[in-house]
């Protein structure tokens, strides 16, 4: 490059097409641009200007206006009006000095004008700005082209976000719409209410014409539509079909799959109009899987159920499955408990019955009894044999054993039947112990044994039905005066403990072995012959006290061990 060049920048791959019927200006530019380090292209007419930019696409145009023929003007107009041309800077080269020309030229998209006699330095400036210029366009486009692209790319995230975000929403919509519908439909026992909830809710939220459920009876042969809700009319229909009428359709919906069809020979409403229908199966899930019914949602024939009308539409269907098999079970517990009332009213009035029944001859036998003792006194008969005396003790002694046999009998009998109501009230064990127990000093001073009461002065009052407690404890203060042998200890004690009050009883020099001790409470049990004690009883005394105890809501237990027995009660401070 020589010096006249000097201080331009110039890129060797850049090509300048040269456009002028001259030949010596051809070589004059050709010479200047060559110099200068540009790859040059010359031609003398517009023909082959616009020959050879297509097969050589020049980055630059030196084209002359005034050429016989075509001349600058038109050339520039023709590559101006190709796209793939239309990028090229064209710089007139002119001997014109009128305005009108210069305009002309620009207006036809020329970038600018050198004015014969052509100056070196000028020319190069001029080509080099326009060639920087170019690539500043080409550059900036193909920055814009790299953000429209990045904009289309995160148009494309964008709509893929939102498109995620909407189907997120449905979906949070949707399960808010199964959750609300599911609580409305479980909210009632009633089957009626349920069937009526479930076609409301869905015929309002889906917008459908129709919304209906059928439910098929125990054989699986009848489908009776058992509710439907449209505006015209709701309510129970009891229409039947035969189920054997449609196999295609039952096989399909047994499947527990959705199906959706146009209906043309299934008439499910009255008229005769064409609907897309949607039939959801009701499939009870518990243990086996049964076939309860349908649920029938109805459109125009023109639309169709989109995908998630449809999964919202099977499952109300499911949970109907499971809110009507709990209505079934309620209304069957609620006829197993009107069947039980009655059972306890003639349990009750039984026990009244042979309550009288039994005790009416113990009490014909001791008036009897009586009677001849006193016929005998008024006689003037005072003496009376040893065996006469004996006689009638037996017989008194018997009555009154069949008479607690009868007592134990007939309250093993209420308990179990749980009759009659509880009179709760609060008591002061620490005076009501004493009362109890001072029913037994006699007894307990003859047989030489020893009563002790540990009772806190600081003991809660406790709430709870007197006379069984005073009857469980009288039962338990009985066996230990029985089986306690003379010299040993009766001991009464209370403590509390986690809101519990612990009553024991314990007497000392007997205790009972640790199979015995499992069975104790049962009913009819007694310990076997080698029992120590040698004590006879009808085996109910325990047995009753364990349904009283359980009667309270308190616990009992045993322990044996080291010579010494305890019955322990857990009662409930409140």
């Amino acid at each position: 490059m020589n010096s006249e060049a000097a201080g331009l920048e110039v890129d060797a791959t850049e090509t300048i097409l040269i456009v002028d019927d001259y030949p010596s200006n051809l070589r004059v530019l050709f010479t200047f641009l060559e110099e200068a380090g540009y790859r040059v292209l010359a031609v003398q007419n517009g023909e082959n200007a616009l020959q050879i930019v297509e097969s050589n696409r020049p980055d630059l145009i030196l084209l002359d206006i005034l050429m016989p023929g075509m001349d600058g003007f038109e050339v520039c107009q023709r590559l101006q009006a190709k796209p793939s041309t239309s990028s090229i800077p064209i710089i007139f080269l002119t001997a014109l000095s009128e305005t009108e020309n210069k305009l002309k030229g620009f207006e036809l998209g020329g970038v600018d004008y050198v004015t014969k006699p052509i100056e070196k330095q000028e020319l190069l400036a001029r080509i080099q700005t326009h060639l920087s210029l170019q690539k500043m366009r080409q550059n900036l486009k193909l920055h814009n082209q790299k953000l429209e692209a990045e904009i289309e790319v995160r148009k494309q995230i964008e709509k893929r976000l939102w498109e995620k975000t909407f189907l997120l929403q449905q979906a949070v919509d949707f399960e808010g719409l199964v959750r609300r519908i599911t609580e409305k439909i479980c909210d009632s026992l009633d089957e009626n209410q349920i069937l009526q909830t479930a076609t409301e809710e869905l015929y309002r939220v889906l917008q459908i014409d129709s919304c209906q459920i059928e439910l098929h009876d125990e054989s699986q042969q009848i489908a009776k539509i058992a509710f439907v809700y449209r505006p015209d009319t709701s309510g129970l229909k009891n229409s039947d079909r035969n189920l054997a009428d449609f196999p295609e359709l039952q096989q399909q919906l047994s499947q527990q799959k959705p199906i959706q069809f146009v209906d043309i020979s299934l008439q499910l409403l009255p008229n005769q109009q064409k609907y897309t229908r949607l039939g959801c199966p009701i499939i009870e899930n518990h243990g086996i899987n049964r076939y309860l019914g349908t649920l029938w949602l109805l459109k125009d024939q023109g639309e169709v159920f989109a995908e998630m009308e449809i999964h919202l539409a099977q499952q109300v269907a499911n949970q109907c499955a499971i809110a009507i098999r709990q209505a079934r079970l309620y209304e069957a517990s609620q006829q197993q408990v009107k069947e039980l009332e009655k059972l306890n009213q003639v349990k009750d009035n039984f026990l009244k019955s042979i309550s009288h029944e039994l005790r009416s001859p113990l009490s014909t036998m001791q008036l009897s009894i009586q009677t001849i003792e006193k016929m005998l006194q008024m006689e003037g008969i005072s003496y009376r044999s040893p065996k006469f005396t004996r006689v009638v003790d037996i017989f008194y002694r018997n009555c009154q054993r069949y008479n607690r046999l009868v007592d134990d009998l007939l309250t093993l009998c209420y308990l179990d039947a749980k009759v009659g109501n509880r009179n709760w009230e609060w008591i002061n064990l620490q005076v009501w112990i004493p009362e109890i127990a001072q029913n037994f000093l006699e007894r307990i001073q003859n047989q030489q044994q020893e009563l002790v009461l540990n009772i806190p002065t600081e003991l809660p009052l406790l709430y709870t039905d007197n006379s069984i407690l005073e009857r469980i404890v009288t039962e338990l203060l009985t066996n230990a005066c029985k089986y306690t042998p003379a010299g040993e200890k009766i001991t009464i004690s209370t403590q509390v403990e986690q809101e519990q009050i612990l009553m024991t009883i314990s007497n000392s020099g007997i205790e009972i072995p640790p199979p015995e001790q499992e069975r104790i409470f049962d009913q009819f049990y007694r310990i076997p012959n080698n029992d120590p004690w040698q004590y006879g009883g009808t085996g109910l005394g325990l047995a009753l006290v364990k349904k009283m105890v359980e009667l309270l809501g308190a616990t009992i237990a045993v322990t044996s061990g080291n010579g010494e027995t305890q019955f322990t009660l857990r009662l409930a401070t409140r």
